[in-house]
Formats: C-alpha cells, structure tokens, sequence
C-alpha cells in the first residue's frame, strides 16, 4: 500500500470538500417597526435605514454601499406581528408562520413596483418586463399625453436593435391592455399625441421606497 498516495488523496478529498461548502456572504435583517410607529418616534423607515447603514460602514469600512434596504408592502388590516409580516412579505425561506399579507377581495389595479409586478382583482397579470415598463412609465408621467417614439426610446432604451416601430407599439399596447380585461381604459389614447394614464379611482400604486 502506498502511504504517500493514499495521504494526498486524502488531503485532495479534504480540500475539495472545503471548497465545496457554502460560505455565508452576508445576512439579512428583518425589522418589525411600521411607519405609523417611526412617526411617533420623531423618526422614520428611510432614516432608520440610512443610521443602520452608518453604523455597518463604521464597523466594516466600505460595506455601506454593499446594503439593500426593501420595505414589506402589508394592507393596514393584515394581522399577525409586524416581524411575521415583514418576513412573510420579503419571503423569508425560514419563515413557518405563513401570513397572508395580500388584501382578500381587491378590486381594481395594483402596482406593486417594489416586486415588480401588476395585480387586477388580487390576480397576478403576469405582464412581461416590457409590458411591465410599459405601464409604469405611463404612471409615472401621470396626465401627461407620451408618444409612440417617446415610449420606444425609454422602455427599449437597453435593447435599442429589439424596438418595435411606432406602428407595433400599438400592439404592445393592446396585449397589455387585454391582460387587464375590464380597466383597459385606465391607458388612454390621444388620436395624434400617443398615449396618456389618469388618475384613476381603480389602480393603486405601491411605491414606497426607501
């Protein structure tokens, strides 16, 4: 038997599985304060995040710009501990207590920016990214009638050599418009001008950032 081989297979074996393990590469923290409550406090979620994120970079240099802040979206009705719906809505995988933070019975739209996606009725409209993008430049330039080629230059802009022309943007338009069957209305037409979102009663927009 050679002792020598045997030995170096061994410390191969040990080496490869070492470099097989997983490493932890950061951590997540759940913080179970509301915004209601940061008011109260003379403070709120932004400047919570902004002191946590001092103190990280004070205790290891340079890892400020290494954090991500998200904030768990939750109708004011939902029940259960603010942590339990905090780690429900960013889908912590460790989380056993399921918490339904999605309103039971909602009418109309939902634009949930932070997951990037579009409800009608409490349903996910399953929107591609473009058509996602689509309707979230609309809404973001609330009143204000976009034209066709204003539409392609920002929602193409990565992908200038796959845009449409201004003839096909129609239809993008009307794909989008059927995945919400019923509000179809809420992207107007301007005859000549391109196309134009109102305030409308029936679309909520999530927008909270931090």
């Amino acid at each position: 038997m050679n002792t020598k081989t045997n030995h170096s297979d061994a410390a191969a074996n040990a080496a490869a599985s070492a470099n097989s393990q997983p490493v932890a590469r950061g951590f997540a923290l759940y913080i179970g304060v509301d915004a209601d409550t940061a008011a109260a406090n003379g403070t709120s979620l932004s400047q919570i995040a902004a002191a946590l994120r001092k103190t990280l970079d004070e205790l290891v240099p340079g890892s400020g710009d290494e954090t991500h802040a998200a904030v768990a979206l939750a109708p004011r009705e939902t029940e259960g501990r603010n942590l339990d719906v905090v780690r429900a809505a960013l889908r912590d995988p460790q989380l056993t207590k399921v918490v339904n933070t999605e309103p039971e019975g909602q009418r109309g739209i939902r634009i949930d920016l932070q997951r990037r996606r579009l409800l009608a009725d409490g349903e996910n409209a399953n929107l591609t990214y473009r058509e996602f993008e689509l309707i979230n430049y609309l809404v973001d330039r609330q009143g204000e009638t976009v034209s066709r080629r204003e539409l392609i230059d920002a929602v193409w802009a990565d992908e200038p050599d796959a845009a449409p022309n201004d003839r096909t943007i129609d239809v993008h338009v009307r794909r989008l418009r059927a995945k919400i069957n019923g509000y179809e209305d809420i992207i107007r037409t301007i005859r000549g001008g391109g196309y134009r979102f109102d305030r409308h009663p029936d679309v909520l927009v999530d927008n909270y950032q931090i």
